[in-house]
């Protein structure tokens, strides 16, 4: 098998287990990293023949062909300039409308390949869409946690794969320990964008795409920060690219989370280990709007690690800055708005930046 040598390994005790475990964490409850290491980047790895993310397979601890029944034709998405120094990656021009389909294709190619057949996921949106989509293409059973609140146009896209749906009262920290509390009491497989590492496999692609399309990676690179799935893939990239000396130094990473659920940059600001103690508050940007990210110490630790500044969206510009996008034929969601928002006030203080790229992360129905 491919890569025989790859396993889970624990983010506390460092415990290893087989990539085809059913268990969601390690016994002392650290969530699964994967101890796995790429290639050496090489241009001559890429499957140029291969129109999806999975044309980067040769960099995945994937194992069999599953992938080649999985693929719903994610990744490709273009980059196109906004105005001067600023790109964007339209990453909403995806199979269920948001990048988080790099993630599940990869994560439901190494779920099937394991012989699952049926999960549970909580989400606030966009990755319960995802999941449920491959799942069908899979022939996966899924039942999907989303938070009350969550967008009717979400819910009715869930549902449309076959999914089952719970909304779950209270936040979206409540929807997960409820989902959570179902994987526990009746061993279910837990799809999960947070918990499943091989998602950030493919999450990962969002720059590998990036540096093959610019032939480089842009010197600013502005992230949403909720999970971090998007973010702990993004990191992975460059580090692997650091390592096959194909750049020379990280970029300047800005991650951005709602000002009114913002744990990692209330502890950022204080340089903390350990994510904030918060009480979110409503916000639009319903995507980053976790107040207990799992993830929180792997997160703060990468930031520490490459210098990454954490910002905040404002919240009374999230519809103005989507009106901005809309005028210029961009019609996003209010979270992508919220890391545009984000980037107009950074801006406005700080000077404009050189060479800046941002994420397109989901479309603008998805939250009318």
């Amino acid at each position: 098998m491919k890569n025989n040598q790859t396993a889970f390994l624990c983010s506390k005790c460092s415990s290893k287990a087989p990539i085809d475990t059913l268990e969601p964490t390690c016994h002392c409850g650290g969530l699964w990293k994967l101890d796995y290491t790429p290639p050496k980047f090489s241009d001559s790895l890429i499957d140029k023949n291969c129109w999806n993310i999975f044309r980067y397979r040769a960099f995945m601890p994937l194992e069999g062909e599953t992938w080649q029944d999985i693929s719903l034709g994610e990744g490709m998405t273009p980059i196109i300039p906004l105005e001067e120094n600023l790109l964007l990656k339209m990453d909403y021009f995806m199979p269920t409308l948001s990048f988080k389909d790099r993630g599940a294709a990869v994560m439901m190619a190494h779920i099937k390949n394991m012989g699952v057949t049926s999960v549970v996921q909580d989400s606030s949106g966009n990755a319960g869409n995802s999941v449920a989509a491959y799942g069908a293409k899979a022939g996966i059973d899924c039942e999907i946690f989303v938070p009350e609140g969550t967008s009717p146009k979400k819910i009715n896209m869930i549902q449309s794969h076959g999914a089952r749906i719970h909304i779950i009262p209270g936040s979206r920290d409540d929807c997960a320990n409820a989902c959570r509390s179902k994987v526990w009491e009746e061993k279910k497989y837990y799809a999960s964008h947070v918990y499943n590492p091989f998602f950030y496999e493919g999450t990962k692609t969002y720059l590998y795409e990036t540096y093959e399309q610019l032939g480089r990676i842009p010197e600013e690179i502005f992230i949403p920060l909720g999970n971090g799935t998007l973010f702990i893939g993004i990191v992975k990239a460059l580090e692997e690219f650091l390592e096959s000396g194909i750049i020379g130094k990280m970029p300047k990473l800005i991650a951005v989370q709602s000002e009114n659920c913002a744990p990692i940059y209330e502890a950022a600001i204080t340089a903390n280990k350990e994510i904030a103690s918060i009480t979110p508050t409503p916000t639009l940007a319903e995507g980053i709007a976790v107040g207990v990210p799992m993830r929180g110490e792997e997160i703060l630790s990468a930031i520490y690690r490459h210098q990454t500044q954490v910002i905040t969206a404002p919240e009374p510009r999230i519809l103005e800055a989507r009106t901005a996008l809309a005028e210029k034929g961009i019609y996003v969601e209010h979270t992508t708005a919220a890391t545009y928002a984000a980037y107009l006030r950074y801006t406005e203080t700080n000077g404009p930046l050189k060479d800046c790229l941002l994420p397109m992360c989901g479309a603008g129905l998805k939250s009318d």
